[in-house]
């Protein structure tokens, strides 16, 4: 009984497609609709265990774009230029490198965006300041206190603003007392006029005859 002969199989190329200097070693995975292309006088090298994502791009231009071992590269990313992108680095789907060097074991986020110097440094710059639009002041709802009578004394309005229990308060004096007395009692002595001859000295019995 013959064994099968195991033979590694050669790389497909039917389902990506490679233009220029391209180098592509053992272990490779690219997935469906990549591109790789290197201009002239430029070259891209694959190293071995890296994965290209779908819809990837890497366009090598002026210089050599090189792809670490181990290194993942996500779908639809773009690399453009000289780029390098270390051993086992991770590069999140659609972002975008362009001329610049990602360290190995570095993980870029998906949708960044690395080497983009077409716009000024200070458009890029995040400011700590936040600037929040002035507010409205709320209308007021709070009653407003009705307006004095023009016809009013101010007198009375004196008395109206006192406080309630001090209009109800009456003062019994004196001469209020000796009235009542004297309406209640009309024959009493306190309504004669005090003299010296009718008030009975400490000698006189007022028994005696």
């Amino acid at each position: 009984m013959s064994l099968i002969s195991l033979q590694l199989q050669p790389i497909s190329i039917s389902h990506y497609y490679l233009s220029g200097d391209v180098t592509i070693q053992e272990g490779v995975a690219i997935a469906p609709g990549v591109l790789i292309q290197a201009d002239p006088n430029s070259c891209v090298i694959i190293k071995t265990g890296a994965c290209i994502g779908i819809g990837a791009i890497l366009h090598a231009s002026n210089g050599v774009l090189e792809i670490g071992e181990g290194a993942n590269i996500g779908a639809e990313v773009l690399l453009v230029g000289q780029v390098s992108i270390g051993r086992n680095a991770c590069i999140g789907a659609a972002s975008t490198i362009l001329n610049s060097s990602v360290a190995s074991g570095i993980l870029i986020p998906s949708g960044s965006v690395v080497g983009d110097l077409s716009r000024p440094p200070d458009e890029l710059q995040a400011t700590e300041t936040v600037f929040y639009p002035p507010a409205e002041s709320a209308p007021s709802t709070e009653p407003s206190s009705p307006k004095p009578d023009p016809t009013q004394s101010p007198q009375s309005t004196l008395v109206n603003n006192s406080d309630p229990s001090a209009q109800s308060l009456n003062v019994y004096g004196q001469v209020y007392v000796n009235q009542l007395l004297v309406k209640m009692f009309p024959h009493h002595p306190i309504n004669q006029p005090s003299t010296s001859s009718t008030h009975l000295s400490s000698t006189d019995d007022p028994w005696e005859d």
